[in-house]
């Protein structure tokens, strides 16, 4: 008790007090009695979006962006200040951090010395640059709040031995952080080891690493069922279509699988046609029943095809209705129309070809002649 105040209270008789604890300041003097905080320790709360227009210069507009609907207010603004000026110091751009902030808000209140300072060294010591760690860690926040245990390491390490190049795997990283969620000791790298085991190349795996990165961090269980409904399937493993048939059985349940096998027999396919389609593009099967129906329908009542043309040109499925097939069917049937075409096209040519190359055959040279049609996009 302050010493002033000690003095105040002895100095009141017992009547005094009695009739001070009639009056209505006796609440007041209670409070200071028996307060166990001082005034000058209690703090406001600071909400997020001031911290971030005060204390970071944030616009509003990029504050308001913080993604968070648990976390409103920053405990702790001095080790939320520690945190971005650290990453300001690592190499980060105020774009980087308003990005990392927006994604995990969560950040701020991290553990500076067991979180965050241990994650940016490890990028550091596998010598990635800085801009590079900026942008990975950009990409995908949520790295600096996970627990600094001891897989970051290795798993970057099992990446650079995959791709070969720390660029290669920033590359991937920026396209998706889920490698980094994962032990790849133990999930990627046993699934690498059997795929390559099953005949598939280095090269074609990196590939895919790329383009379908999910794959390789499912269950390696998972990933030896599906090499076996493909075998039993009487593929080829010497077969480039070998791993994209493994990788579309993968990207999808058994029940969706029959209802494909379901629509194409419906649509006049045998086992055999079927069984053929899989082996020569076996993407096919990882389009929706929704746009198989829309494109055969397109090829067999537009184009005048029957369903044997499809069975020998499977990949036809894969392409855009509204942004390839259906602007040149009605480029060439305004030719066929207007007699402008010496020769009819083949089909496989008139589908397959690049846009710029349909541009310049088949619509800069009739412009006149296709008025409207002449301004649409073919690069597709």
């Amino acid at each position: 008790m302050a010493p002033w105040l000690f003095k105040t209270v002895n100095s009141l008789s017992s009547k005094n007090y009695q009739q001070l604890h009639k009056s209505p300041i006796h609440n007041s003097i209670s409070l200071i009695f028996f307060s166990t905080s001082r005034p000058s320790e209690i703090k406001p709360k600071v909400t997020i979006f001031d911290y971030l227009i005060n204390h970071q210069q944030f616009s509003p507009e990029s504050a308001s962006n913080v993604l968070s609907s648990t976390t409103k207010y920053v405990k702790k603004p001095q080790n939320a200040d520690l945190v971005l000026s650290f990453l300001t110091e690592s190499g980060f751009s105020k774009i980087h951090i308003e990005n990392v902030v927006q994604k995990v808000p969560q950040v701020l209140s991290s553990k500076f010395e067991t979180s965050i300072k241990p994650k940016i060294k490890i990028f550091q010591d596998l010598g990635f640059e800085s801009i590079d760690i900026a942008d990975i860690v950009s990409a995908d926040p949520w790295v600096l709040t996970r627990s600094a245990d001891n897989r970051l390491g290795p798993s970057l390490l099992v990446l650079k031995n995959v791709l070969g190049t720390n660029a290669g795997v920033v590359t991937l990283l920026k396209l998706s952080g889920w490698f980094l969620k994962h032990d790849l000791e133990r999930v990627m790298m046993p699934n690498i080891d059997y795929l390559k085991s099953c005949g598939i190349s280095s090269s074609q795996i990196v590939k895919y690493v790329y383009n379908f990165p999910r794959f390789f961090l499912m269950k390696p269980e998972s990933i030896k069922g599906f090499v076996k409904r493909v075998d039993e399937m009487g593929f080829d493993r010497k077969s480039k279509m070998f791993l994209p048939a493994i990788r579309t059985m993968s990207s999808m349940t058994v029940e969706n699988w029959e209802l494909k096998l379901k629509l194409l027999r419906d649509l006049g396919l045998s086992e055999e046609n079927i069984l053929s389609v899989f082996k020569r593009v076996p993407q096919a099967f990882a389009i929706s029943e929704r746009k198989i129906k829309d494109v055969t329908k397109l090829l067999l009542n537009v184009g005048n095809l029957d369903i044997s043309y499809i069975v020998r040109h499977p990949d036809l499925l894969i392409c855009s209705v509204n942004q390839r097939l259906k602007p040149r069917l009605a480029v060439l049937q305004v030719l066929e129309n207007k007699k402008l075409l010496q020769k009819k096209p083949s089909f496989t040519s008139f589908f397959k070809i690049s846009g710029s190359q349909f541009l310049h055959k088949y619509v800069i040279p009739y412009s006149d002649e296709l008025g409207d049609l002449s301004l649409g996009r073919y690069s597709q």
